[in-house]
């Protein structure tokens, strides 16, 4: 039974001659171009090792702040306080006054 494999279509858009060298390599191994510039793709595709990985860091900027589990607790702390209502809205203007600035 032979496997199904799912496609997906995407227009991409090249030079002129860029196209006219393709459609010339095609045409060498008597391809249409559209299958040609397919093979080469997938072949790359297959040929390269993809290691993705996904940070837990939640800063757009990677800070490190975020990498101490001490620090994550306290904003999970934090949150929970916040979500049963344990916590206090201050003004601007009484933090300054709290503050002293």
């Amino acid at each position: 039974m032979a496997s199904t494999i799912e496609l997906k279509r995407k227009n991409i858009d090249l030079p002129i001659d860029t196209l006219q060298k393709l459609s010339l390599m095609a045409l060498s191994q008597g391809k249409s171009l559209k299958n040609y510039i397919e093979s080469i793709l997938i072949s790359k595709a297959d040929s390269v090792n993809v290691t993705i990985t996904v940070s837990e860091n939640p800063s757009p900027s990677n800070d490190p702040w975020f990498e101490n589990g001490n620090n994550i607790k306290m904003l999970d702390t934090g949150i929970a306080e916040a979500k049963s209502g344990k916590t206090t809205v201050v003004s601007i203007d009484r933090l300054h006054e709290i503050l002293g600035a």
